[in-house]
């Protein structure tokens, strides 16, 4: 701004000059003054339009630099408000998995009502083909005890094998070492279930009466045998019978209902 003011003084004070020098002139006889005239001409309209080239760049330039300044303003708020956005929409999406949650929790309780419960959270997990537990966000101080059914929506998920305050851990139908007392559908037979190396969503039937008539499709559940699991929870379908030579070596394979890695929300329950 302090530049454009200058230009547009020096502009002032030259044309002032040339009006002088113009007014002079015209006093004086033309004829002999003709040569001069012309001089002037020549000298002073060049230096008059580079002055104005001047004074309009200079004009022009602080237009274009105050408009970038409002435009990076206008920038930083659209920026601003983005990230207000943002933020909403994180909030948002918290709520409504906490709203999801929930929904979960109150769907559980409903469907087993039959059931004393107690709904929690996963809070940490370790599924893998050689060990397979949970923690939960409930403990001693919510009534749970050591040896408690857990179970899912889908079905069951195992039982507890140890307490803190505020805290449990789980070993899973799906762990290599768990073993589950089960009766098929089709037949009432009574059966066991056990955890497998090969596939964390897999069990394997073991212990089949030779009288039993396996159908692939058939539902186990649990029989209630051994103290353990209460009875009639639902574990999954037999998807494979494996027949050997030897008739009283043929196992099952069972595709477990609940799918344990995207286990979120279970129910321990309490009492009958």
């Amino acid at each position: 701004m302090g530049e454009n003011r200058h230009i547009g003084l020096l502009g002032t004070l030259i044309t002032i000059v040339i009006l002088i020098l113009l007014i002079a002139l015209t006093n004086v006889d033309t004829s002999k003054l003709s040569y001069f005239e012309s001089l002037s001409s020549k000298i002073t309209i060049p230096v008059q339009v580079t002055i104005t080239k001047l004074k309009n760049k200079f004009q022009g330039n602080s237009a274009f630099f105050s408009e970038l300044d409002e435009f990076k303003a206008e920038n930083e708020k659209l920026k601003n408000l983005n990230s207000e956005l943002e933020e909403k929409l994180r909030e948002f999406e918290i709520l409504q998995a906490e709203n999801e949650t929930l929904k979960e929790k109150m769907n559980l309780t409903e469907k087993y009502s039959e059931y004393s419960t107690v709904s929690a959270d996963v809070i940490n997990k370790d599924i893998s083909n050689f060990s397979s537990t949970l923690v939960l966000n409930v403990g001693t101080r919510d009534g749970i005890q050591k040896g408690m059914t857990v179970i899912a929506d889908k079905g069951l998920v195992g039982y507890i094998t140890s307490v803190t305050e505020k805290s449990s851990k789980v070993k899973v139908i799906i762990d290599s070492s768990s073993t589950v007392s089960c009766n098929i559908s089709t037949t009432d037979e009574s059966v066991i279930c056990k955890g497998t190396l090969d596939n964390n969503q897999s069990l394997r039937v073991t212990y089949i009466p030779l009288s039993a008539d396996l159908i692939v499709g058939d539902n186990v559940e649990t029989s209630g045998v051994g103290g353990i699991f209460v009875k009639g929870i639902h574990i999954g379908t037999i998807k494979e019978i494996i027949t050997t030579t030897n008739v009283t070596d043929r196992y099952a394979i069972v595709e477990t209902s609940v799918d344990f890695s995207k286990l979120k929300t279970v129910l321990v329950i309490t009492g009958n």
